[in-house]
């Protein structure tokens, strides 16, 4: 991170989290919330990178990163299932291309 300020990507971070919250609070689509919950996500992401990143010269901090590529392995497991379960609680709403809900 060296181009730009630690406080930048803070900002975004903080800035995402706040989209998705609102997304998750204002939108009742099942699909929404899911995609609002992912945002949230991201920028929660985003400030543990921030947050890892110390300085000039220091080495940055191996676990923050470790933590999110384990984050970004779990959202997108969360992510599948929650679909799924979006899917399956449409009712007879949802369009299937046989018809037919189990």
């Amino acid at each position: 991170m060296n181009g730009a300020p630690l406080e930048l990507f803070l900002l975004v971070g903080a800035a995402l989290f706040a989209c998705g919250a609102a997304g998750v609070f204002r939108d009742a689509e099942p699909l929404r919330r899911v995609i609002a919950v992912n945002i949230m996500g991201s920028g929660v992401f985003l400030l543990l990178v921030a947050i890892a990143a110390r300085g000039g010269g220091d080495r940055p901090d191996p676990v923050p990163h470790a933590m999110v590529l384990t984050g970004i392995v779990v959202a997108v497991c969360a992510t599948g299932v929650a679909l799924v379960l979006a899917d399956l609680s449409g009712g007879e709403e949802g369009d299937d291309d046989d018809g037919e809900r189990s």
